[in-house]
């Protein structure tokens, strides 16, 4: 019997990946289907789909589905769902397709089979419909948001019905010791005697005050498991196999051996900020994770959300929504007068004394060449990210929001 937290729903971890004869079977069917094509987010979420991370979801959501979950954070059954799952098309392709037919789902960018949907659903999506979308999931339909224009991008009909899943894309052989599936951390805490785990979200290198945190974790939990997204990113973030170096590197170097495991999930970024930060204390439960770690502007992007807008929304779900809870923690940075790592809770000195970290910040300065400060990063991991910025071509240019500055 497990001591790990059971997945969402309770009723086991429910993976739609297909192996051996079934899914020769399948490949070989399928190939004689309509194709559909996916876009590199709804190629992630068919491959969380595939290897349970979307447990207990069956396949992309239907209208009631995804009304529900933009508007109350339910499926239409009322269990607890924060964003939509869902897969687009143009009208044109969607009226060629009948109710009831099955279509065989390929990567846009690649040209890879990746599975088939049975189509119980079809329904259309207009402008209306995204920006009603848009407001409850980012709380803005303004473009320049990047999760807004991607669901904008979308097609205007919706797909719906239930998934078989053949692969994992490249994830698998591209983040080879990083890139894991819900059975597979789930093992790693049982083998360890883990039972309560910390689930830290990062798509960005660790710097001093990410160390911090997940080193708090580490006094209150069994272990933590440092989560990286592994899909896209906006231009301007640090690829997921120079962040995964820097990551192992601090690891190696900086933590108790056997407290902490890197790892890696195949999903995009949807800089959803307090809607993200529940799906992912929802998606680290199926992980085997009691906790979430949630800081400052947790999967934010620009000023579109409070810094604690993503502590605050916990509070505002049913108790019984999510087994995994979320670990609040403020403000962390160095402070000179303390002579250490600090938080606004812990630290009683002023403005002056305190170097604000955050990612962004590292960024910006890394990409303009700028010195570093002491005690914003590790000289390690510095080094790893110098190199990857040297050997950049073109730059991107990075602005400075709010929640990077502390102003």
């Amino acid at each position: 019997m497990s001591r790990l937290v059971e997945p969402h729903g309770g009723k086991g971890l429910k993976p739609l990946l297909l192996k051996g004869d079934a899914l020769t079977r399948a490949k070989e069917k399928a190939k004689s289907l309509n194709q559909v094509r996916m876009s590199s987010r709804e190629t992630g979420d068919l491959i969380m789909l595939g290897i349970g991370g979307f447990t207990p979801l069956e396949g992309f959501m239907g209208k009631a589905d995804w009304h529900s979950v933009c508007e109350k954070m339910a499926l239409a059954d009322g269990l607890f769902w924060p964003i939509p799952i869902t897969l687009s098309t143009n009208k044109g392709q969607a009226d060629s397709i009948k109710e009831g037919e099955e279509v065989a789902l390929v990567d846009e960018e690649t040209g890879a089979l990746m599975g088939t949907l049975v189509v119980k659903e079809k329904y259309a999506m207009t402008k209306a419909d995204q920006e009603f979308e848009c407001q409850h999931i980012f709380k803005t339909a303004e473009l320049e948001h990047p999760g807004v224009a991607k669901v904008m991008e979308q097609g205007d009909v919706n797909l719906a019905g239930p998934v078989q899943v053949f692969g994992e894309g490249e994830f698998p052989k591209k983040y080879a010791g990083i890139y894991m599936t819900p059975e597979e951390t789930r093992k790693i805490f049982e083998d360890k005697g883990w039972r309560t785990v910390a689930a830290f979200q990062t798509r960005n290198p660790m710097h001093r005050s990410h160390e911090y945190l997940a080193k708090i974790a580490i006094e209150i939990c069994d272990g933590v498991l440092i989560h990286q997204l592994l899909g896209k990113l906006k231009p301007g973030d640090i690829p997921g196999e120079v962040r995964s170096n820097a990551i192992g590197t601090l690891i190696d170097k900086y933590f108790v051996k056997d407290t902490v495991i890197q790892a890696g999930y195949p999903l995009d970024m949807r800089y959803a900020g307090p809607r993200e930060a529940l799906l992912h204390a929802l998606f680290r439960q199926n992980y085997g994770c009691s906790h979430l770690i949630v800081g400052r502007d947790h999967a934010g992007v620009g000023d579109y959300y409070g810094p604690f807008d993503a502590h605050q929304i916990f509070d505002e779900i049913p108790k019984d929504a999510l087994i995994t809870q979320p670990l609040k923690i403020d403000w962390t940075f160095y402070c000179t007068k303390c002579d250490g790592m600090a938080s606004m809770r812990t630290c009683c000195h002023g403005k002056n004394d305190r170097l604000l970290l955050s990612g962004t910040k590292l960024r910006k300065m890394l990409s303009e060449g700028e010195e570093v400060p002491d005690h914003f990063s590790r000289s390690e991991v510095l080094a790893i990210l110098r190199d990857y910025y040297a050997s950049l071509t073109e730059k991107v240019e990075i602005k400075l929001h709010r929640a990077a500055t502390g102003e």
